[in-house]
């Protein structure tokens, strides 16, 4: 698979890779290592504005009680656990880890526990988590199909995916320009901004059972999505 077929989350090649490139995985785990320090404050104004109403939206239907977080980033999900869930968190990025961990003893009522682990290659058994949670992740997951492959692995029969995504814009111009910046963002800064998350998550087997539109051009949306029983 080449590098465009990657950054645009392509779905229409039939043979992936059964393990992750160890050249993108390094290179993307690099960036957010690089990105850590400065990561909530580059964030903020959207973080204030947007990001953390969608993140209450998108965490207040959880009920678990097992749940795996995939990219925990610093950590800006934690307060919108239940209290009485019981959440794996985990990272690419140790940099990221060493931020999130500290984040959790901020909510020492919550139960989480934080692992340095790579989404594309999960060090946990078949059908462990009752729900998966990501938030702003599989914009950045070196392959997108990899890692949700493996995130429906590790998902109970009809266990929920809960994902907050940015991806290609639905506009045709709007998309064409996207295309045209993918390559250069994901080399400064990790992520890719043409992504087809939602065609990604049906290509694996997930049963969408929501997809909401969040910005103009569907930029950013939810998805839920069950594992089929």
């Amino acid at each position: 698979m080449n590098d465009k077929d990657v950054a645009q989350g392509s779905v229409a090649s039939s043979q992936k890779p059964i393990r992750p490139d160890p050249a993108a995985t390094a290179h993307t785990r690099h960036r957010y290592d690089l990105w850590a320090s400065v990561y909530d404050w580059a964030e903020w104004p959207a973080e204030q504005l947007l990001f953390r109403k969608w993140r209450e939206q998108l965490l207040a239907p959880v009920e678990g009680p097992e749940i795996l977080e995939l990219g925990v980033g610093t950590g800006k999900n934690v307060p919108y656990y239940p209290d009485d869930a019981q959440v794996t968190a985990i990272d690419l990025s140790p940099e990221m880890v060493a931020r999130a961990r500290r984040r959790t003893q901020q909510s020492p009522e919550k139960t989480i526990t934080v692992r340095e682990m790579d989404v594309q290659a999960l060090d946990f058994a078949e059908g462990q988590f009752d729900e998966v949670v990501a938030s702003m992740v599989f914009c950045s997951v070196p392959d997108p199909v990899l890692g949700l492959r493996e995130a429906i692995r590790v998902t109970k029969p009809g266990g929920r995916l809960r994902l907050l995504e940015h991806m290609r814009a639905t506009s045709p111009a709007l998309g064409r320009l996207m295309d045209r910046l993918d390559a250069p963002v994901h080399w400064m800064g990790g992520m890719h901004i043409a992504r087809q998350t939602v065609e990604n998550v049906r290509r694996v087997g997930w049963e969408i059972e929501e997809e909401t539109s969040l910005t103009h051009a569907d930029i950013f949306r939810r998805i839920v999505a069950r594992k089929p029983k």
